[in-house]
């Protein structure tokens, strides 16, 4: 059944969201700055994990980011530098950093109910020397993200604590759900996937994680 939504009750103006929802105030506001503070910092080196939202012509992207705590390098209070790590190599969010800077990344940190988030504007970099200061299980990345940070603040915790995120008993089993390898399938009519592709996985993720 295809739910019937009632144009009368979008929300179109921002002055509608203010009269919905007031002002932001207080704790709200004060923990907004333009640099990584100190404290910033020991979240922020503390996370492996962290999501990279980016922007380009074809419309908004989210790309998963994740390595041992530290990853992230804070080169100082205003940048923060990524090794972009082995992906699939459709490069979405460097296609988009080339075209529009403007980048915004949410950091995660297991068993942390708060967030970081930080806002800014990235470039790519291909200089050997910082590439190869990146060096991890004797890879080098290809390129490091820099990032130029305009905005840091964390977020609080209500969002982690509601969907019990970090509760070992809400994990899901993996067999749940569909496979990699059923997905495939069904989206090629057989040509890619199927048991074949997920009985190698996990080889293949081992051999090609760095």
């Amino acid at each position: 059944m295809t739910e019937t939504l009632s144009r009368d009750h979008l929300v179109t103006s921002i002055e509608t969201l203010e009269r919905i929802y007031g002002h932001p105030h207080g704790p709200s506001v004060a923990k907004e700055t333009d640099r990584i503070t100190t404290h910033y910092r020991a979240f922020i080196e503390a996370a492996p994990f962290f999501a990279l939202a980016s922007n380009g012509p074809e419309g908004i992207d989210c790309s998963p980011r994740g390595d041992d705590p530290g990853f992230v390098r804070v080169a100082d209070p205003k940048t923060l530098m990524i090794p972009d790590r082995r992906g699939n190599n459709r490069i979405d969010t460097l296609r988009n950093i080339v075209r529009d800077p403007r980048v915004s990344l949410l950091f995660l940190i297991p068993g942390i109910g708060e967030t970081i988030r930080v806002i800014g504007r990235a470039s790519i970099s291909t200089d050997p020397a910082l590439c190869e200061s990146f060096i991890f299980a004797g890879k080098t990345p290809r390129s490091v993200i820099i990032v130029a940070v305009e905005s840091v603040y964390f977020q609080c915790s209500k969002a982690i604590v509601r969907s019990k995120l970090w509760d070992p008993s809400r994990h899901v089993d993996r067999k749940s759900l569909p496979s990699n390898g059923t997905i495939l399938a069904e989206l090629t009519e057989g040509r890619l996937g199927g048991e074949a592709h997920d009985r190698e996985a996990p080889a293949r993720l081992k051999a090609t994680l760095y």
